[in-house]
């Protein structure tokens, strides 16, 4: 009875108090205050499927937090919501665009490009007149634009329907009252509109189109951009929306709105009407093109080669290198060991981006440190560091080497210290010499302990786009010619920032996330399989 009670307490959490029950419905109102907005937000952009899961788990948290008890759930709710945000989502989200061609020139909806393209095929008429405007509004509650000539003396009127309110010009015979300076202050059956109601009507009044003859395509349109002046224009191309046909004025070319492709485009001859387009679903045509185009293959092969060999070098020069410090400096007899201790974690405590830095600064062909002092007896024959494939490729693993040794010092350190010295001791009786017991006592014990952050290690740097983005930039860059920039030392990684960010024709999103897809089930299948390899190790070593 009294072990069920010490469970119950423990799941409770004891009687809460007055004070933090007030404070934990002050940070939850903060919290729920804040996921309100961003569910306002959401609703606006119509994201209701996204919107209705925020607020069932913004619900879920709440009663975990309000109700008494269930303690575990509190500790565990933070942690969970996080890896739900930033590992699933992110996994789920990079799964979905990468089956999009969502990129620089697919980067919105239908809707948006259109708008976008609309826009654009709106030019001023050449030597036309620009007019001063004020803006009135009619009996029927039309916007109307009261255009004056200065140089002519002339006043205009017209609204968006050319058959009610024509384009036409005003004078005294209709009423029309000016100022001294020529500027309209009445028209009869109009009232002109202050500053203030212009500024209220600002959107209605930047989307005005007043036709300046029957045909609005053939005559051109008056439209303004503050209110205040206004220019003719004349339209490129117009859109039929029933058929969904964008037609070119000039040659009266059709182009369809394509799905397939997320562009308008001429069925006949495939012309694109322009360069905005809008996200479209297009399938695996991300992860054909990744397998099948040449450009993208040829570079590909030996970036996946490199980033393979990258990742276990790395790895291996990173473990034997900290290894072998920590059995020699793992000897109480030495001097100031804990002072050696010290300096080897340096470089892990120095921040890695300023190393990268420094290392890129001593490999510098003409002025490098490495070049000038410690191999000055060269002479002119210097190691072009970061120019050259070989060298360059040479210069990334040193700096992993330098980054990373200290982090395999430090757990081979502790890993040996945990190794019973009873069971050396009993071995350095039998005979065994230090060789023979590192051999067969020490580094099976290491790799079993080890083993799992060795993998994690590789992992990390089959992604690690911080050396070889700062040292080098992935470069020296290959054949210019290519469609795709690829560099002597890019990565997978490296190589999806530069599709996914810095694309010759603009970024391509989707195509990026179908790499990062790939390289996360090649990550996860070798992850997967050698944790299976280290249940194996364990077991043969008990």
């Amino acid at each position: 009875m009294r072990n069920r009670q010490q469970k119950f307490d423990l799941n409770s959490g004891g009687a809460p108090s007055l004070r933090g029950t007030l404070i934990k419905i002050f940070l939850l109102g903060l919290v729920d205050a804040g996921i309100g907005f961003v569910l306002f937000l959401l609703v606006a952009k119509e994201q209701y499927a996204f919107s209705i899961f925020i607020a069932v788990i913004t619900i879920l948290v709440n009663w975990i937090y309000l109700r008494r008890g269930g303690l575990p759930a509190k500790y565990l709710a933070p942690g969970v919501l996080l890896l739900l945000f930033f590992q699933v989502y992110v996994v789920f989200f990079s799964g979905y665009i990468s089956f999009t061609n969502f990129g620089t020139l697919h980067n919105g909806s239908y809707v948006e490009a259109l708008d976008a393209i609309q826009q654009a095929a709106v030019a001023p008429i050449e030597d036309a007149t620009e007019y001063e405007i004020k803006v009135a509004r009619n009996a029927d509650g039309d916007l109307i634009f009261l255009a004056v000539d200065a140089a002519a003396g002339k006043v205009f009127a017209g609204g968006a329907n050319y058959a009610k309110n024509p384009f036409r010009e005003i004078t005294a015979a209709d009423g029309l009252v000016k100022d001294e300076a020529g500027y309209p202050t009445a028209v009869p059956g109009l009232t002109i509109l202050s500053d203030d109601e212009i500024v209220d009507n600002s959107s209605k009044v930047v989307a005005l189109k007043v036709p300046l003859g029957p045909d609005i395509k053939a005559d051109g349109f008056l439209a303004t951009v503050d209110g205040y002046l206004a220019q003719q224009n004349k339209f490129s191309y117009v859109y039929d929306e029933k058929t969904r046909v964008m037609t070119r004025l000039t040659d009266d070319k059709k182009f369809i709105a394509d799905d397939s492709v997320g562009f308008f485009k001429n069925k006949d001859d495939g012309e694109l009407l322009s360069d905005i387009g809008w996200q479209v679903n297009i399938g695996w045509n991300n992860y054909k093109k990744i397998f099948g185009d040449k450009d993208l293959r040829g570079p590909l092969t030996g970036i996946i080669l490199w980033t393979f060999l990258f990742a276990f070098l790395s790895v291996f020069t990173t473990f034997v290198l900290g290894l072998i410090l920590a059995l020699i400096f793992n000897d109480p007899r030495i001097r100031g060991l804990k002072v050696y201790r010290s300096i080897f974690i340096l470089p892990y405590a120095f921040p890695a981006f300023l190393s990268a830095y420094v290392w890129r600064g001593m490999f510098n062909t003409q002025d490098g440190f490495i070049n000038r002092s410690l191999l000055g007896f060269m002479g002119e024959n210097r190691i072009p560091w970061l120019e050259q494939q070989g060298p360059a490729r040479a210069a990334v693993l040193l700096v992993n080497l330098w980054l990373g040794f200290p982090y395999m010092f430090l757990i081979c350190t502790g890993a040996l210290q945990a190794i019973p010295n009873d069971l050396l001791e009993a071995a350095s009786i039998d005979g065994a010499s230090a060789w023979k017991q590192i051999r067969a006592i020490k580094l099976p014990l290491l790799l079993v302990s080890l083993a799992p952050l060795l993998i994690a290690s590789f992992a990390y740097n089959f992604n690690n786009f911080g050396v070889i983005y700062l040292v080098n930039g992935g470069g020296p860059f290959l054949d210019p010619t290519l469609k795709v920039t690829a560099g002597a030392t890019d990565i997978l990684i490296t190589f999806v920032y530069r599709i996914a960010f810095s694309g010759s024709v603009g970024s391509d999103y989707g195509l990026a996330s179908a790499f990062s897809v790939l390289i996360f089930l090649v990550i996860g299948s070798i992850s997967f399989f050698s944790f299976k390899r280290t249940r194996g190790l364990e077991e043969l070593t008990q």
